[in-house]
């Protein structure tokens, strides 16, 4: 008993420090991420490079996504710049094209908004992965952040090519560990109020409620999300 007694001790106390160890071990191995979130960037250099609906087609320039974000992003405490480097027609070959013009701005993080027009065209999508992979590839290298924003196919192309079509943003994603939005007109489309009436692009109405859903992507991206 007189024995007992200290032997029950010392091993309650030897399993609560290994039980210590093996606590500060898995906290040792988490990811990086999972410890600490991304250093904010203060007043970071936004690029939207897009098409017409980053471009603002048909919209006043203070209606248009960037302007629009811009604003959300100042009254949230953030005062960002964001660069408009939408080209209404613009595909992801072209996008790709002026990518040099698009690095001149010096982003400190860039939100990809390109596709529409390939699939409206009916273009391969193997192709548009291609063209979107190599845009991928040069702001990667640059250590430049990117959110890929999706895109739906036009129904008419056909469920096989609608599938393998958006499938491309989710794997480029993934391939580039860059952040992902699956639909860049959540919320807007097949909404005749927040639709201009060629049925493709949104009002400024529109465009505020796909900011508001884009936004806490953006925040995250740029380091400031909660």
């Amino acid at each position: 008993m007189c024995c007992g007694g200290p032997s029950h001790g010392y091993g309650g106390k030897f399993r609560l420090f290994n039980a210590l160890v093996a606590a500060l071990a898995v906290i040792l191995i988490l990811p990086a991420a999972s410890l600490q979130a991304a250093t904010p960037i203060v007043a970071p250099r936004i690029v939207a490079l897009g098409d017409s609906l980053t471009a603002g087609y048909g919209l006043a320039v203070e209606d248009s996504f960037p302007s629009k974000l811009e604003q959300a992003l100042n009254t949230h405490g953030v005062q960002a710049t964001v660069i408009n480097a939408g080209v209404s027609g613009d595909t992801s070959a072209g996008g790709l094209a002026r990518l040099d013009w698009v690095m001149e701005d010096k982003p400190d993080a860039v939100i990809l908004e390109l596709g529409a027009n390939d699939g409206l065209r009916g273009f391969d999508p193997k192709e548009m992965e291609k063209n979107l992979d190599a845009i991928l590839t040069r702001l990667e290298a640059a250590k430049i952040p990117v959110l890929i924003a999706g895109m739906r196919a036009p129904p008419n192309l056909g469920r096989d090519y609608g599938t393998e079509y958006e499938s491309v943003f989710k794997i480029l994603a993934e391939k580039h560990h860059a952040a992902f939005y699956p639909f860049f007109l959540d919320g807007s489309a097949g909404n005749p109020e927040l639709t201009q009436a060629d049925g493709l692009h949104p009002t400024a109405k529109g465009v505020d409620v796909i900011v508001e859903k884009i936004l806490p992507s953006v925040l995250q991206l740029i380091g400031a999300g909660g």
